[in-house]
């Protein structure tokens, strides 16, 4: 029985308990919203070892860090240690995007060795191989695509990206409304190609029954991918996006029937101003779905500081209905991320969604702030940096900038304006300077 199916029976399994915990909220809040359809908690029944994190309506906004090989860096060591440094850095989730090296290894040695949620782009694995048995890529069958969906749910991934939402109809609305960059999703552009040249409708789509039976084999969360994301702010919310999300809030009851929990993948480079609007539409056209958003990014022209640029729209993003965020690093749109990026990634994105849960009145998100403020009124410096979102950041700088000064900093000194509003309003601060 999966967790929609038993909470829908009203039973609140061992994993929405601990989901609860982590929440600080009732087992029953969670169950109920499995229930209906507006939280998801994936967790694969083979992959063990996994602490059970819920996303969706009324929980702190999540994070996930992408990592995995690629054909110019096929090495398996490099992106386990960009697991540990996702997972030190707070991340909620990860997803394995390999396309380099032995795919199968990196896959099964990342899930077993995290104890988060891990998401996979199966279609990614069936691209390699059929371009390894020198094959155009578009020469992959349908059961080739589904062999590969089997094969990434036994090995216990919690939720795959799946382009079902790709279809005849939404790609001829692209070609008639035209695009400035038409597609830059790897996984709709190939379903967008297999397409056109086997003038065939999309077999994620047309045999979305069988994708259904699979993931409810193994209760594998399904992420209803956006193809049709937009990759510049000039695409932006326009028809062939919201044409897909129509057809994905179509797929977000037929999953929900099937007894299989889902949610939906959203934007992609947005202006500031149609954010909001964004997370609106897809609330209301995919019935409340949990909304996982990569970014998104509110401008195009800052590669190298793309992490700002997507956590600047996550944060709006998240107080404005998104649920889960996936991280953007500075390498976005230049090159695999280092290990470095991988951290200042994660970091970004959890100041925004930390940011959008103060809005949003998530359960301890405020008196963390205020316990900080309280600190740094003390000149607790310890306290502060305990406090921190990147304690291991904040201990060397405060080290490295304030070698001769033990109680206040260097930015003000004498003159630390704690200090003497304390004295003239009667209040206390640690120490003095």
């Amino acid at each position: 029985m999966t967790q929609f199916e038993s909470a829908r029976l009203g039973i609140i399994t061992e994993e929405m308990k601990q989901a609860a915990e982590l929440e600080g909220i009732s087992p029953e809040v969670i169950r109920e919203g499995i229930a209906k359809g507006e939280i998801v908690l994936p967790r694969n029944i083979n992959h063990k070892g996994i602490r059970p994190i819920a996303v969706g309506k009324g929980l702190s906004t999540k994070v996930n860090a992408n990592i995995g090989t690629s054909e110019s860096y096929p090495e398996l060591e490099n992106e386990l240690l960009k697991l540990e440094v996702a997972l030190k850095a707070g991340a909620h989730s990860v997803m394995d995007l390999s396309t380099g090296g032995d795919i199968d290894q990196v896959r099964r040695e990342i899930i077993k060795r995290s104890d988060v949620m891990v998401g996979t782009v199966p279609i990614y694995q069936a691209l390699v191989e059929v371009a390894n048995k020198g094959k155009s890529l578009v020469e992959l069958t349908a059961d080739d695509m589904f062999k590969s969906i089997e094969k990434h749910c036994s090995d216990g991934a919690d939720f795959i990206t799946v382009h079902c939402g790709v279809t005849m109809k939404v790609i001829n609305e692209l070609k008639e409304r035209g695009r400035v960059m038409d597609i830059v999703s790897r996984g709709g552009s190939f379903m967008t190609a297999w397409m056109l040249h086997n003038n065939q409708e999309n077999p994620l789509f047309s045999q979305f029954d069988r994708m259904l039976e699979i993931a409810k084999k193994y209760d594998v969360t399904l992420s209803l991918g956006d193809g049709l994301r937009p990759g510049c702010l000039e695409d932006a919310t326009d028809s062939p996006q919201i044409q897909e999300m129509i057809i994905l809030g179509s797929l977000v009851k037929r999953s929900r029937d099937a007894g299989v929990q889902v949610m939906v993948e959203g934007p992609g480079h947005v202006p500031l101003d149609q954010i909001e609007a964004n997370m609106k539409i897809e609330k209301t056209l995919c019935f409340n779905a949990p909304f996982y958003v990569l970014g998104p990014l509110v401008t195009d022209i800052a590669p190298g500081y793309d992490h700002i640029t997507s956590a600047i729209g996550g944060a709006i993003a998240a107080s404005s209905g998104a649920d889960f965020l996936c991280y953007v690093t500075p390498a976005e749109h230049l090159g695999l991320p280092t290990l470095e990026d991988v951290k200042e990634g994660v970091i970004a994105s959890r100041i925004a969604a930390h940011a959008a849960d103060i809005v949003k009145g998530v359960k301890g998100a405020r008196e963390w702030d205020l316990k900080m403020a309280q600190a740094r009124k003390a000149l607790d410096w310890e306290a502060q940096i305990n406090l921190a979102i990147d304690p291991e950041k904040a201990s060397r700088l405060r080290k490295e900038k304030n070698k001769d000064e033990e109680e206040c900093c260097t930015m003000c000194g004498q003159f630390c304006a704690y200090k003497l509003i304390s004295e003239h309003l009667g209040t206390t601060y640690k120490g003095g300077c």
